[in-house]
């Protein structure tokens, strides 16, 4: 096993449409809503980061430029609990200081095991941006 973080490809698009999809909590009521092309949009436009197994995607992380938010974090539900996420998620917060920003900001869901990765993170919780969603921001 030698695990390594580097930023995604475009040949390595389907393995993240994969894990998306199979993720227990924030799931997609219409997958198609996140297409290859928003993948891609993030590869062009900063980066995704993923973490590689043996050849194989465990789990990845995004940030976004352009609002200061984290846009995905997932890991795949058979690697769950390893700190896949854990490791992730600074590549992504720094991307988001890179391009300026000096906070980040998510949401997921209340009362979700993401919520709590988050609170245990030291984000911040703001409030509900809708019902059922809860609002994070982190100083970075």
């Amino acid at each position: 096993m030698h695990p390594a973080i580097r930023r995604a490809r475009t040949s390595d698009i389907p393995a993240l449409m994969r894990i998306r999809v199979a993720v227990r909590e924030n799931v997609l009521s219409n997958p198609s809503k996140v297409s290859a092309t928003a993948y891609q949009a993030f590869i062009d436009r900063s980066a995704i980061w993923l973490w590689e197994e043996d050849n194989r995607v465990l789990g990845f992380c995004a940030a976004d430029p352009g609002d200061g938010t984290i846009w995905a974090l997932f890991v795949d539900p058979a690697e769950e609990g390893r700190g896949i996420g854990r490791h992730l998620l600074p590549c992504a917060l720094e991307d988001l200081r890179r391009a300026g920003w000096t906070e980040a900001h998510l949401t997921t869901d209340v009362g979700s095991r993401a919520e709590r990765f988050y609170e245990a993170g030291g984000w911040i919780a703001l409030g509900l941006s809708q019902p059922g969603v809860r609002l994070f921001r982190k100083a970075l």
